[in-house]
């Protein structure tokens, strides 16, 4: 399977809040979307790993994607190793993702920014012709950074809109997480405020281009542009 998108996190349900309507977008354009999570969340409070990746294919569901999987890296102690950066550019490798969204590489949980940091590594590994007899090099021709929970300024912003019910319905399949349960319920939100937290988010970012919800992203490179007549979003 060759992917045009595939967003690589640290759990299930992260994609889901950060970058989940983008990805249904793209899928409803025609592109072959995937998510790869590199843990089943086995430390989280709610929830086992098997319930939680039975959610992921629900999720899956809703948002389009031609792919998911699981690297079932341990929970809460993501290392960058050797081991784990020649394991995730042989995924690569195999999915061989055009474009490439990562968690911005600094945040509050380790696994975020340790994701972050895997990631990258492992699509530049994913390219050297020697890493591995068996496999095809490949390496991804652009790597952007969901911001969604980083106080930056985004380098650009795409239009959620019309996915973005369907993003929360996608959020919201992780019962586990978010539904109404007794366990750990001091320290998670309600579902209602899971919304309205999250649909206020979304506003902002939409806000700053004229559109009513969004998601923000950040590239490291400088972008190029070819049409400046045909650039998005208003200046005055």
């Amino acid at each position: 399977m060759s992917l045009d998108v595939l967003a690589i996190a640290a759990h299930p349900d992260d994609v889901e809040q950060t970058c989940g309507g983008t990805l249904l977008k793209m899928a409803e354009k025609g592109y072959r979307t995937g998510i790869l999570d590199l843990t089943a969340g086995d430390m989280g409070t709610r929830g086992t790993p098997e319930l939680r990746l039975e959610e992921a294919a629900e999720a899956a569901k809703i948002l389009l994607v031609r792919e998911r999987d699981n690297m079932r890296f341990p929970d809460a102690r993501l290392e960058n190793t050797i081991s784990a950066r020649m394991s995730l550019a042989l995924k690569i490798r195999e999915l061989a993702p055009r474009t490439v969204i990562l968690p911005y590489w600094e945040g509050r949980h380790p696994d975020h920014y340790r994701a972050a940091e895997i990631g990258y590594e492992a699509c530049f590994l994913a390219g050297l012709k020697k890493l591995d007899e068996y496999s095809e090099p490949h390496r991804p021709y652009k790597i952007i950074y969901s911001s969604l929970y980083a106080n930056v300024t985004p380098s650009f912003v795409v239009d959620i809109s019309a996915q973005f019910d369907r993003r929360m319905a996608a959020l919201l399949s992780y019962r586990s997480q978010y539904g109404a349960v007794s366990e750990g319920g001091e320290l998670f939100p309600q579902e209602q405020e899971i919304r309205e937290r999250l649909a206020a988010v979304a506003r902002f970012y939409g806000n700053l281009v004229g559109v009513k919800y969004a998601e923000p992203f950040v590239v490291k490179e400088t972008m190029l542009v070819d049409d400046i007549v045909a650039m998005g979003g208003r200046s005055i």
